[in-house]
């Protein structure tokens, strides 16, 4: 069986005690190397659920469906790749080393127990009732915005707490709606916030900023995983593709060589059922432009492909809820240094290349809209034909500080057409949200606090929604 050694040696120990999952540090400060064996679940095309193992061990190990044993595949074996272009200067950039194995193995639909050694794995429920939302949980150090959290300050960056208190909330899916991992440049000398943080986009910053601080979270329920910019080809995108996607591995879709990018930067969506007639459709747009996609682009053809995709599959559900990273229908707001507040709406990008194919964005099943990139919570319902937008992308990143006013400005609009009827939204704020569903097309959805503490309720009915409180202080 799986057991741990060595294991004072590493950092916030009791989170992972707590979580019961065995993982650990790949090295500390050059002792012995403790064995990594961190397991989860990621569900796929058509509510397939991969389990996954990362480990330390020359081969991959025995999973166990039901008592019925089977070998684990290999997925990716342990590799250091060389230095490609990332979006920061090569200097402030470095090679990605991944000294793990990641293996793999469909779970048999049906199957009522998955062990790999002693780790139990959560599988899915025949249908989602519980549902939890995070996004934007890595800790951000970034050279070129002089912007560096305390990575070590557990109230700066408190993604840990995010999943231990949501992890009680005993969910039956989790949803992480992207930006995974945000440790991209080296901490800076005499900065004790983030002293001794791993950076780039090898395992060693993926463990601190994603892997360790979820594991009671990845203990609690299978996962949807999205993909944000932060998980781009030239960013963290060796990682996701390696670890994180739930499709399989292919040789010039790893990210491995710029050469590639055009095919590693994009993916299909796809669906995973939700029971009871609802599923969730998942998106890539990792790549998109804030601004308008110029005709020639190649993301005219990736993304004009993805939204006939996405037509077709949101005719296999009556109600359909689509998550990817940047918000379509939501807004931004910023701050110039006398004091006025400017909103800014939704990936024009995005709008550009799926408006001129429907002026209305979203096929017409669609009922909600699920996303991050925008640092903090947020909800937006509609008069029009549009389906209701959340955000969370609250659960660990740095937080936007500027709030959206209590009452919009007259006309605001985060897209073309579309009529705001209700909007809320909590900026500065940690936490993470949860949606129950009530009925058919009915969802109860609260946002929580690291603390645990409830601080909106909102109610999801079709495509549209309205919430308790309209700006969360």
């Amino acid at each position: 069986m799986f057991r741990l050694s060595g294991i004072s040696f590493c950092r916030s120990l009791s989170m992972l005690a707590a979580a019961g999952l065995l993982s650990a540090c790949a090295a500390i400060d050059g002792q012995i190397p403790v064995p990594v064996h961190t397991a989860y679940v990621v569900m796929g095309e058509n509510g397939t659920a991969v389990a996954r193992m990362l480990t330390t061990d020359a081969q991959c190990p025995v999973i166990r469906f039901d008592g019925r044993e089977a070998t684990m595949d290999l997925r990716a074996a342990p590799e250091s790749m060389p230095l490609r272009p990332t979006i920061s200067a090569p200097a402030d950039s470095k090679a990605s080393d991944f000294p793990i194995r990641v293996c793999e193995k469909s779970i048999p639909p049906g199957t009522l127990k998955a062990d790999i050694g002693d780790i139990a794995l959560p599988l899915p429920a025949p249908e989602s009732k519980r549902i939890v939302v995070i996004g934007d949980t890595g800790c951000r150090l970034k050279k070129s915005e002089a912007a560096y959290q305390a990575c070590n300050d557990a109230n700066q960056y408190p993604f840990a707490k995010v999943t231990a208190v949501a992890a009680n909330w005993k969910p039956d899916l989790v949803i992480h709606v992207g930006d995974f991992q945000y440790r991209e440049n080296e901490c800076p000398a005499g900065n004790t916030g983030c002293a001794g943080s791993p950076w780039g986009y090898g395992w060693d910053a993926w463990q601190a900023d994603f892997f360790q601080p979820a594991a009671a979270l990845l203990k609690a329920a299978p996962w949807v995983m999205v993909r944000g910019n932060h998980e781009s080809c030239t960013r963290a995108g060796q990682g996701w593709w390696r670890m994180i996607d739930p499709r399989p591995l292919l040789p010039g879709r790893d990210c491995n060589d710029a050469a590639n990018d055009a095919t590693g930067d994009y993916s299909d969506p796809y669906a995973v059922p939700l029971g009871g007639d609802a599923q969730l459709i998942v998106l890539d747009t990792s790549n998109t432009s804030s601004g308008v996609i110029p005709a020639g682009d190649i993301r005219q053809i990736k993304y004009r492909d993805m939204y006939g995709k996405l037509e077709k599959l949101s005719q296999q559900a009556s109600y359909n809820i689509v998550a990817n990273h940047h918000p379509i229908l939501g807004f931004f707001a910023s701050q110039d240094k006398q004091g006025k507040v400017t909103l800014w709406p939704g990936n024009q990008g995005l709008q550009s290349v799926f408006g001129a194919i429907d002026p209305l964005i979203m096929p017409q099943r669609i009922n909600a809209l699920l996303s991050g990139h925008v640092h903090m919570w947020q909800e937006v319902s509609f008069s029009s034909p549009h389906p209701t937008q959340l955000i969370a992308g609250f659960s660990g990143t740095m937080e936007d500080l500027v709030p959206l006013p209590a009452e919009l400005p007259r006309g605001a609009t985060p897209a073309p057409g579309a009529v705001v009827e209700r909007h809320s939204s909590w900026a500065g704020g940690f936490g993470f949200m949860t949606m129950e569903r009530t009925g058919t097309n009915q969802w109860e959805v609260g946002v929580w606090d690291t603390a645990g503490h409830q601080v909106n309720s909102c109610r999801v009915d079709g495509r549209h929604s309205a919430c308790d409180l309209t700006q969360i202080k």
